[in-house]
């Protein structure tokens, strides 16, 4: 008993009484200023306070089996009160003594409360009919203490007769009861006033505190009772003392400011605990439990006298541990348990060890202590196991004044001497090998790997070479208390009391959790996922920090292992234990951080996820996709849409749901995103007119406004009508709204001013005026007031558009199916996949080509390019600043010094630089295209701020790092991103699905474009760039060989070798499997229709291997057995499947590897060597065979 484990400590008024619940973590203490506090002791809080007494309340007890809680207090009032949690109250009050009541008990069978006054009599109370029972009568001075027998109706008094009969006399009548209450016996032999005395829970033992400063031992048999021993060391009045529950131990407290613990078979002390200001009054004592809860003068502590963690460690699936002086092993899988070796006589007196560690190669266990400062044993363990078990004092290895001890390798362990901070590594005779200081002041010493130490300093951990003597890593944590490495070593977790750090092997942290509890013990599982307990959980870690919560404990345990859905562990006992748990949380999340969709499909199918806690933890972690699976309530589904930003699934269930509230929330949420064709649908559901009209005057809508004014009209709004005529710029219709409401002199001015001289003088004469009449009004000139100009029609377009698409999820949860190989970015429709194929494989006879112009690059791009080229000289202009002023360094100026990527100059309207930039780097010649880009950058990274009404805008720059202060670190806003250019490219894959060939040519196109214009930032988004311009340009090469084959079949349908080629080339572009297979059933019906059965076989043989559907291998099936029955072709092509070839991206022609080819310097298309020095048809943009420095490095 080395310390006092300290478990909960509370800072009060006087605590005068104690208690503890028997079953739950509750403890009743009542205080000298009145009031009874209950506090759970396990998590640290109070939970309630009962404050009815007047004065101080020396007196509490817990019912054994009930939710009662009796109180006494110096008022002379004993209180029994309700302890369920929602219904604390005081259920009665029982009045009689005559003076201060000083403990109170509840009978362990019986309804009887017993009490003890300063009145010199003990009662005794029938809780059930709130009566006094008996009134047990002798003292000559205050009654201290009377406590119930722990199983017979005996005090020192016998009141077994009140079991036997119950009184009929009327409350305060005692008289009938003399018969059944007889004093016992009578102890004699202190020489002061005794405090307390308590019968021991099973021995016929009785001890007493007293004023005398000693605290006497009594045993008692039938007939007398006699002393046995004092105890004497107190140097003050004791104020109580009571038997441990489960060893020969005594623990006393007393005014001396000292708890103190005896030997009950020696009656010697055996520790003291000192406190430096506080005395102590009461002790109490759990019922069933190693706690302890003493009372003193400013508040409460609950301790231990020993640990109840049992030494384990755990090696492959055997558990070793201590168990009642033996060293055990258990077997996870079989469930064997049996002992290897006796550890008794290790330590005097004996003290359950405190580490184990096992060595495998020499079967030896390690065992250390804390008590006579510090041991260590070495024992190898028995092989045969039958019969006497050996003690390990006969051969095992012993060393003391060391803390702790360690395996290191094989057959090498280091000990800790923390007093002289000396490190020792020793042998397996135990013969000092080595020795060191460490380069902290170390507490305590861990295992680190093969020769390596983990040393725990009060305020972090080193991880140290043996070998090499130097430190490897450092970390800091608060004092770590136990080390758990994962299976494979790569990762270990440092628990400390209130504090998990993860980190590998080389101490790089990675996660740091931290609970309000306790936390005893941890395990990994075969995923990787760190389970840990504290005092009533089992939780779990993720990699990458995310935590929660797996099941709840009655008491703590000790994990060893975790494997699937089986927790073993060990309880305070030290017996092995198995908890099943349902692992699916944490599971389900690891496979997200994980990007294992196959496992969350499962989970998503096989398991009962719902709840608010697994939707949030979607919508953190940027799943609302997988969200909305799991909400069927239209209201819910709704709500988390609008969180999520789902404007598809909102505007559907809105639709549904169909109320103002829904439509006005939607609505919000559209124009935060800049889809006002969903914000306009949701007006007109609500018929919010003056904003829908607000709305057509911000998107350009002059012919809806037009429309709204008759809308106007029909309702009867004169005031809409004008608004509407106003936002539209018709004068004319403003001047009829006037005159419909009778306002001629203002229809009058509006159309002489506006120069609409056939009106006004239509409306004098409808008045019966003429222009003599009105000459005497002033001559107000022309109107200057124009109709709004739209410089940028945006009624067609989403301003800024947010890209949506299917997700993997969407298709795979709508489908019922995985389809393998698909990219979780690839955002094709694959619910048309089958229509889509089967549209391919027909004979396309509608005209493809009226679409190629669909898509106007240049539309609108002059006229902005001047207003943004007006408005950067005007920004430029120097003003006078006074003397001794200088201008400071423009923002724009500091943005194309701080990056090499050509957005961010387009950003700052460095366009000569930028176009140097794209040359430079890759070999872009044809700027012209990319004009409309340049301006639209250039506006997007620029905002404008009014500031008043006589002055200039202000002009803001917008930065990505708006946080940075640091001029030389700022950047420009990323306009376009990389998540955004892969939500275009989705947009082409999806056209490809639908055979909208000249529509998805010219989105890949547009995707190469825009992604000359994003900047990356690390190595992944460096390496996700070049797969993005990778997988636009095949595309592109397949879109437009395709279109070639289409063209050539209309205009020289005589070439049939030249359709057929470009048939074949197609399906050699790298696409994914869903279009692979588009291309091979292309090729397989144009070789099929020209006779050449044998290639048309080798086609279906490539299809059958992306595993299509099953119709589809129905036909390829039949095109094999067509090609075996007749394997020679009727046209022969420039076609060889055998040799590794690339397409020319200019003529559609192999390039056979080993022959001599030209590159794109941005995309890496093969060209012919012809080609060189030409621009690059595929993208328009580079020339062929130029020398680029490629993508600059992120920043």
């Amino acid at each position: 008993m080395s310390v006092m484990l300290t478990k909960f400590e509370s800072k009060s008024n006087r605590v005068k009484g104690l208690a503890f619940h028997p079953t739950q973590p509750l403890l009743a203490a009542s205080l000298h200023n009145g009031s009874v506090q209950l506090w759970n002791y396990r998590m640290g809080v109070l939970v309630d306070r009962f404050e009815e007494h007047e004065g101080p309340v020396r007196a509490v007890a817990i019912h054994p089996s009930r939710p009662l809680l009796v109180t006494g207090g110096d008022d002379y009032k004993i209180k029994v009160w309700d302890l369920r949690p929602q219904n604390r109250k005081c259920l009665f009050t029982l009045h009689g003594h005559l003076d201060y009541v000083r403990t109170v008990q509840f009978h362990h069978e019986m309804p009887w409360i017993i009490s003890a006054s300063d009145d010199q009599t003990i009662r005794v109370w029938n809780s059930t009919s709130r009566n006094c029972i008996a009134i047990l009568t002798g003292h000559s001075h205050y009654v201290m203490s009377a406590l119930f027998h722990p199983k017979d109706d005996s005090l020192v008094w016998d009141i077994s007769g009140l079991r036997k009969n119950t009184p009929n006399a009327a409350p305060g009548t005692f008289d009938t009861f003399d018969n059944f209450s007889t004093v016992k016996y009578v102890l004699e032999g202190h020489d002061r006033g005794v405090n307390y005395a308590v019968f021991h829970p099973t021995l016929p033992l009785i001890i007493s505190a007293a004023d005398d400063r000693q605290i006497k031992l009594w045993r008692m048999s039938d007939l007398k009772a006699w002393e046995v021993d004092a105890c004497r060391g107190h140097f003050n009045n004791v104020s109580s003392a009571v038997f441990h529950p489960k060893h020969e131990l005594i623990v006393s407290c007393g005014e001396d400011k000292t708890v103190r613990v005896w030997d009950l078979a020696k009656r010697s002390a055996v520790q003291t605990f000192r406190r430096e200001h506080d005395r102590f009054w009461v002790l109490a004592s759990h019922p069933e439990l190693n706690l302890f809860a003493a009372g003193h003068d400013n508040g409460l502590i609950v301790f231990k006298l020993e640990r109840e963690r049992p030494a384990f460690t755990l090696h492959g699936d055997a558990v070793y541990y201590v168990r009642d002086k033996y060293v055990r092993s258990y077997d996870i899988n079989t469930g064997s348990d049996i002992g290897l070796l006796s550890v008794r006589k290790f330590g005097s007196p004996y003290v359950p060890p405190r580490t184990l560690s096992y060595n495998p190669a020499e079967r030896a266990v390690l065992l250390t202590i804390s008590s006579d400062n510090g041991m260590y044993e070495l024992t190898k363990l028995p092989k045969d196991v039958s019969g006497e078990l050996k003690d390990s004092s006969l051969d095992g290895k012993h060393g003391s004044g060391k803390q702790s001890a360690v395996f290191v390798a094989r057959n090498r362990f280091a000990v800790l001497n923390k007093g002289t901070q000396l490190i020792e590594v020793c042998d397996l005779t135990g013969a000092v090998v080595k020795s060191f200081k460490p380069p902290v002041q170390t507490n305590e010493i861990f295992y680190g790997g093969t020769a390596s130490l983990i040393l725990s300093s009060t305020s972090s951990v080193v991880l140290y070479d043996i070998q090499q003597q130097k430190t490897i890593a450092e970390l800091n944590t608060p004092p770590v208390k136990y080390i758990i490495w994962s299976q494979d070593v790569s990762q270990v977790a440092l628990l400390s009391k209130h504090t998990i750090t993860i980190a590998d092997k080389t101490f790089t942290q990675s996660t740091l959790i931290h609970e309000t509890i306790r936390i005893k013990s941890g395990a990994w599982d075969d995923a990787g996922v760190f389970v840990y307990s504290t005092l009533n959980h089992v939780k779990y870690c993720l990699p990458q920090g995310d935590h929660g919560v797996i099941c709840t404990l009655d008491n703590p345990v000790y994990l060893t292992r975790v494997k699937g859905k089986t927790v073993h562990c060990l309880d305070r006992s030290a017996r092995p234990r198995t908890i099943t748990i349902d692992p699916t949380e944490y599971r389900f999340k690891l496979a997200l951080i994980r990007n294992n969709y196959d496992e969350v499909l499962y989970l998503i199918r096989t398991s009962n996820l719902l709840g608010q806690s697994i939707i949030a933890y979607l919508q953190q972690k940027g799943f609302p996709e997988i969200a909305l699976h799991f909400v069927e309530d239209k209201k819910t589904r709704f709500d988390l849409a609008i969180e999520c930003g789902n404007l598809d699934v909102a505007h559907e269930t809105a639709k549904a749901i169909d109320r103002p509230e829904c439509w006005d929330r939607l609505a919000q949420q559209a124009l935060k995103q800049g889809n006002h064709k969903i914000v306009e649908k949701a007006y007109q559901q609500t018929k919010n007119f003056d904003r829908l009209s607000f709305l057509y005057l911000a998107t350009g809508s002059t012919d809806k406004l037009t429309k709204m004014q008759k809308i106007a009209e029909a309702r009867g709004d004169p005031m809409s009508r004008f608004h509407n005529a106003l936002y539209a710029g018709d004068v004319r219709s403003r001047i009829a709204v006037l005159r419909d409401v009778g306002l001629h002199p203002l229809a009058y001015l509006t159309a002489k001013t506006n120069g609409l001289e056939d009106i006004a003088l239509e409306i004098l004469e409808g008045a019966g005026l003429t222009e003599a009449d009105v000459d005497d009004v002033p001559d107000f000139g022309r109107a200057n007031l124009k109709a709004p100009s739209v410089v940028t029609p945006t009624a067609d377009l989403l301003w800024p558009t947010v890209p949506g698409g299917e997700s993997f999820f969407d298709r795979a949860l709508a489908n019922g199916n995985l389809e393998t190989g698909v990219e979780p970015h690839a955002n094709g429709d694959v619910g048309a996949a089958s229509v889509a194929l089967d549209d391919w494989a027909k004979d396309e006879e509608q005209d493809l080509a009226a679409d190629e112009d669909g898509w106007d690059l240049d539309a609108g791009g002059d006229a902005r390019t001047d207003e943004g080229e007006t408005e950067y000289v005007d920004a430029e202009e120097a003003e006078d600043l006074g003397a001794g002023a200088a201008p400071g360094v423009d923002e724009v100026e500091v943005w194309t010094r701080n990056s090499p990527f050509a957005g961010d100059h387009v950003s700052a309207g460095s366009f000569e630089t930028a176009m140097q930039l794209l040359n430079r780097q890759f070999g872009v010649v044809n700027v012209a295209i990319l004009k409309p880009l340049f301006v639209s950058i250039f506006r997007s990274s620029h905002t404008y701020l009014l500031q008043s009404a006589s002055l200039p805008p202000l002009q803001l720059h917008i930065r990505r790092n708006a946080a940075e202060s640091s001029f030389s670190r700022a950047l420009p806003v990323s306009v376009h991103t990389l998540s955004a250019v892969r939500a275009e490219l989705s947009e082409g894959l999806r056209a490809v699905s639908g055979a909208k060939l000249p529509e998805a040519q010219a989105i890949f196109r547009s995707v190469l474009q825009s992604l000359l214009f994003v900047t990356v930032s690390s190595d992944e988004e460096a390496k996700e760039w070049r797969d993005t311009v990778t997988m636009a340009r095949e595309y592109l090469l397949g879109v437009s060989i395709e279109l070639e084959r289409r063209r050539a079949a209309q205009e020289e349908p005589e070439n049939v070798s030249r359709g057929l080629e470009l048939a074949a080339y197609f399906s050699h572009c790298q696409l994914q499997p869903l279009h692979l297979q588009i291309a091979l059933r292309s090729a397989i019906l144009v070789f099929t229709k020209a006779g050449n059965a044998g290639t048309a076989a080798k086609f279906a043989r490539k299809l059958l291997d992306l595993n299509p559907d099953p119709k589809i291998v129905s036909m390829a099936r039949q095109r094999i057995a067509a090609g075996d029955r007749n394997p020679r072709d009727a046209v022969e092509i420039s076609y060889d499947e055998f040799t590794e070839f690339e397409i020319c991206a200019a003529s559609y022609t192999p390039i056979y590897k080993g022959s001599t080819s030209v590159r794109c310097p941005y995309t890496d298309a093969a060209f012919l060597p012809e080609f060189k020095g030409t621009l690059d048809p595929l993208t328009c943009l580079t020339e062929i065979g130029a020398v680029g420095s490629g993508l600059p490095a992120p920043r």
